[in-house]
């Protein structure tokens, strides 16, 4: 296999996937083992997050473990030399993180195949700043049956408490970059240093030498 590396945000919260779901289920004292763990990488639930409209955006990854679901937001330090004391999530960020929610919590396999029962069953009770719920086949009504589905054959008990919003911020202690001190609620920061994982300013992902 050709070795692959990364840049960015992006790379930097695959890269994460692969070498720190530990890290990430211990902060909430999730004993489950990473390959017990489902991941969604990037789902995309619509590119932009527009009022009167039913997409919400895209999580940079959603892990799913026997006991918890993690909605994770990635942000880095972009290589400068970070230094803002807090951090604020932007608007429709937070949206996305509460409406996800929202569908998680009443989303029953017993809708499965059956999308429009379930706007039908919920529609009234969705109230998210003039958002709509999508109709049944649109694209964005397939990823998210797909991925709740998946979802609670994964984590048999889904309720909000178990729900853990995450920020993932990367930061490098060699190019003097530091995280946040304080960052939106309701999230949880949990800061990562790449500084000696990197080679160049690029994270390795995949190689003939990645026996991690």
């Amino acid at each position: 296999m050709s070795r692959i590396f990364g840049y960015g945000e992006d790379a930097f919260t695959l890269w994460a996937l692969k070498q720190h779901v530990p890290r990430i289920l211990g902060e909430s004292q999730d004993k489950t083992t990473p390959s017990k763990c489902l991941v969604f990488y990037r789902p995309s639930f619509g590119r932009r997050s527009r009022k009167h409209s039913s997409v919400f955006g895209e999580f940079d990854a959603v892990i799913v473990s026997l006991r918890n679901i993690y909605l994770i937001e990635s942000k880095w330090d972009n290589l400068s030399e970070f230094n803002k004391e807090e951090l604020v999530l932007r608007g429709e960020q937070t949206l996305r993180h509460k409406i996800f929610s929202w569908y998680l919590t009443r989303w029953d396999r017993k809708y499965s195949g059956h999308w429009e029962r379930f706007v039908e069953k919920n529609r009234d009770s969705f109230k998210f700043d003039g958002k709509t719920m999508p109709k049944k086949g649109s694209l964005l009504a397939t990823n998210l049956e797909f991925i709740l589905t998946k979802s609670i054959e994964h984590c048999k008990t889904i309720a909000y408490d178990n729900i853990k919003n995450v920020l993932l911020f990367f930061y490098s202690t060699k190019k003097k970059s530091k995280p946040p001190i304080e960052i939106s609620e309701p999230f949880k920061m949990i800061s990562i240093d790449y500084g000696e994982e990197v080679e160049g300013n690029f994270v390795p992902l995949f190689g003939e030498d990645d026996t991690r």
